[in-house]
């Protein structure tokens, strides 16, 4: 199964938007890992001016950051605030495609 992990903090409303969009995405499955950056200063320090940030995470086959679980986390790219739920789950299908080819 998918596994999605954004990296949010608390009072963000991009964040908000993004994680309530993902919510209603019906045409895919997937399980999503909210990490909030203010409770790790790793996380912090490098998500502090770029949140929200999605990843997938997928097996550990290709060069990307590492989580602790040892799967390897893929950046996708943040979708606009205005993007619709039908916008985001087209680029998710279209990163989902990618990594099984």
């Amino acid at each position: 199964m998918l596994r999605l992990i954004l990296y949010s903090k608390p009072g963000c409303h991009l964040c908000e938007g993004l994680q309530e969009k993902l919510a209603q995405v019906q045409t895919l499955t997937f399980d999503l890992e909210i990490r909030d950056i203010t409770t790790r200063e790793d996380w912090f320090q490098a998500y502090q001016y770029e949140v929200p940030v999605l990843f997938m995470a997928q097996d550990e086959d290709a060069s990307a950051e590492t989580t602790a679980d040892r799967s390897l986390l893929i950046p996708l790219p943040r979708p606009s605030p205005r993007s619709t739920v039908r916008q985001l789950e087209q680029m998710l299908q279209k990163y989902m495609l990618d990594k099984t080819q």
